[in-house]
């Protein structure tokens, strides 16, 4: 069954059938992944709804401007909604911030992750006092080459229906080619989306990621989107392919609301 990545980076647990749920404890680690602090990547955010419980990721791309997955703004109006930055540890109530977004873009095609589109803007009355990650630009092709080593964060699901990360993690994923990603999903489209992970699965994102950060080069090349369950074999996750965007993107990053406070 297909399902949408409301992706932490996740590895199926292949010692034991048993399936675990909460929150993962201080010792956890995802296989092949490893903790990622905070003020390494200032950039990474989560969403939480109204009562705290988080279930996305996003990336600050300007002091006023948080990009996520569409699938993870739509049918929610920004009081429902709490961006938290600056926290690595989702149990740490002291650090960082959280700010209720002022409005949600969504860009006009969206229908469903796995048709392309998905991505949403949400706009900040205050600046936030942490550094933004550079959108990837159409010139950007380079940074999409299959086998290009990309850093993917979050703090979603540790294995498939299993538990939450506390802390940011973080692992690396190759991307694939193309006629790979399109053998193991025909819905795919290669000019909307890219795949990354491994063949032979154990490394990827999964539930509580989506619309969090895929990294290289200082850049934001994607954004968690969707694939069937988490680190399968022949099933890697797909992303968002951000320059594919780009224009619309800036259209709304670059553009001020009135009587916005900027650093």
């Amino acid at each position: 069954m297909r399902r949408l990545l409301v992706l932490v980076l996740c590895a199926v647990l292949t010692s034991s059938g048993l399936v675990s749920t909460g929150t993962a404890a201080a010792g956890e680690q995802i296989i092949g992944g490893e903790r990622a602090s905070i003020e390494a990547n200032p950039w990474a955010v989560y969403l939480t709804d109204d009562h705290g419980a988080q279930f996305c990721g996003g990336t600050i791309v300007a002091p006023t401007k948080v990009l996520t997955a569409a699938h993870c703004a739509l049918g929610r109006s920004p009081r429902e909604l709490r961006v938290i930055a600056g926290r690595e540890d989702k149990q740490d109530r002291d650090s960082g911030m959280s700010v209720t977004p002022e409005d949600i873009w969504i860009h006009k095609q969206y229908v469903s992750a796995d048709e392309g589109e998905d991505v949403a803007v949400l706009t900040l009355k205050k600046a936030l006092p942490y550094t933004p990650l550079p959108m990837a630009e159409l010139t950007d092709r380079a940074l999409y080459q299959p086998g290009t080593q990309l850093r993917a964060l979050g703090w979603g699901r540790t294995s498939e229906n299993g538990k939450t990360s506390r802390y940011l993690l973080q692992a690396t994923l190759p991307v694939l080619p193309d006629a790979y990603c399109a053998d193991s999903y025909p819905q795919f489209v290669k000019t909307d989306m890219f795949c990354a992970g491994y063949e032979g699965g154990k490394i990827d994102t999964c539930q509580g990621d989506s619309g969090g950060p895929i990294v290289v080069e200082g850049k934001l090349v994607g954004v968690t989107s969707w694939g069937e369950g988490c680190a399968r074999k022949g099933k890697p996750g797909v992303y968002v392919r951000i320059s594919r965007y780009a224009k619309d993107l800036h259209s709304v990053v670059d553009a001020l609301p009135p009587g916005v406070v900027d650093p």
